[in-house]
């Protein structure tokens, strides 16, 4: 009896408390903030309520002690392919995509952009069978081909590539729209990217550039000195075949003066596109990318690149700091697609929130063909918030111990957690916490 009073006592008490969750004793990384610190992070009612210094354990509902570990924002992964489910064979826009929340919460990535998979004309069943049922947040660029990556030439085909049609049907979704891509074109023409960048001028909104063949006609150089705008994107910025060095191992000049220019050159790792001759000389000279990303699809993920974590951390191997890592794959991509709003810890922030670890040893990383990186250092994902509800907790953080709770306890009828304690559901606030 004594034991049942003292819990209702406790559970009462928490009616006064002012926040729903507090990661306690962490190191905050937060780009746009410019934290670099231990802190203190308070979440009430999906946002970010506090950051501070030191916050008393008394103001919150629950309190987990992340000390030892990084809280970042949720990362931001800006190259992805998530339009599963539509039964195209060989198609990006098909079987070669992944449902975004069985690869997203594990590795502390909370918003998604897809590249391209989708076009103007199926872009609204790319939003119907995927982005309005994912519990990631999934934004997208449209492709300049009308049918998107629908494989068997689809993508070859000048007739499709409507900047008119693209800008309209970005400007009809652009709450989940925020840029156009042109991808794996093999003629000499420019036209592609050129449509492309009209469609992105119309819509206000970025262009992303996966160049395909590389040929005469069509040089990188002027791709990034002349076709591009600033903000504008050139992903797989580490393939084999972007002339990133000289024939002395030195970086091309003209690298850092488009990056000069505002062009954005993202990691867009990938099955094929990159290599750690070009990346770990490149940024030994000081070339970095500005956002890293996976280009997450079937043959990606279960070869050298793996999930995003295992791609920042080759990033941390090859000699860039946690802080660049983090902010790369954070408040820059939110930059790059013009969603501010994301990638940070503000507060009144969504509270999409990841808390790290960052693993010492012996370990290794693969290129794509087949190249190992020996490394000493590790990125894990411990827990994933997105919108203050937990999402993923590797050792269960979050969780009480079987043998502190009631007798008899179960997810579905212990009073402080309202049915909803499970992990896929995430932290609410007690019952009687609520008014």
């Amino acid at each position: 009896m004594r034991t049942t009073l003292a819990f209702l006592i406790a559970v009462a008490a928490t009616a006064q408390t002012d926040y729903d969750l507090l990661l306690k004793g962490g190191h905050v990384i937060d780009g746009k903030n410019r934290i670099d610190a231990v802190r203190d992070v308070a979440i009430k009612d999906g946002k970010i309520a506090e950051v501070a210094a030191s916050i008393p354990a008394s103001k919150a509902v629950k309190v987990v002690n992340v000390a030892g570990l990084y809280v970042t924002p949720g990362l931001i992964d800006i190259h992805v392919h998530v339009y599963a489910g539509t039964g195209m064979r060989g198609a990006y826009s098909g079987d070669n995509s992944v449902y975004p929340d069985g690869h997203t919460f594990h590795s502390a990535v909370t918003t998604v952009v897809d590249a391209g998979s989708s076009g103007w004309r199926n872009f609204p069943d790319f939003k119907d069978r995927v982005i309005d049922r994912s519990k990631t947040r999934v934004l997208a660029l449209l492709n300049i081909v009308g049918r998107g990556m629908g494989g068997d030439g689809i993508e070859q085909n000048l007739g499709d590539m409507d900047a008119k049609a693209t800008a309209e049907q970005a400007m009809r979704y652009k709450d989940v729209v925020v840029g156009v891509k042109t991808a794996h074109y093999a003629g000499p023409e420019w036209a592609p990217v050129e449509r492309a960048v009209e469609a992105g001028t119309a819509a206000n909104i970025p262009v992303m550039v996966d160049f395909g063949s590389f040929r005469s006609e069509r040089p990188f150089q002027e791709l990034v000195l002349k076709k591009l705008r600033p903000g504008d994107i050139a992903t797989h910025a580490f393939l084999d075949r972007v002339p990133i060095l000289d024939d002395s191992g030195k970086v091309n000049a003209y690298l850092f003066e488009a990056q000069k220019r505002g062009i954005i050159f993202d990691a867009g790792h990938g099955a094929g596109s990159f290599l750690f001759r070009q990346a770990a000389p490149a940024i030994k000279q000081g070339f970095l990318p500005s956002s890293i990303s996976t280009d997450l699809h079937i043959s990606s993920m279960n070869a050298g690149m793996k999930d995003m974590l295992n791609v920042m951390s080759k990033f941390l191997n090859m000699g860039m700091t946690l802080n660049d890592v983090i902010v790369r794959s954070t408040w820059n991509p939110a930059r790059e697609i013009k969603r501010e709003e994301l990638g940070n810890l503000s507060v009144g922030a969504e509270a999409d929130v990841a808390v790290l670890r960052v693993l010492k040893g012996s370990f290794g990383f693969t290129d794509v063909r087949g190249a190992r990186l020996r490394g000493t250092q590790k990125l894990d994902c411990e827990l994933t918030l997105r919108s203050g509800k937990v999402v993923w907790d590797l050792n269960g953080m979050t969780r009480e111990d079987w043998d502190k709770l009631p007798k008899g306890y179960s997810f579905q009828t212990d009073p402080r957690w309202d049915g909803t304690f499970g992990a896929a559901a995430g932290l609410t606030r007690p019952r009687s916490a609520k008014k």
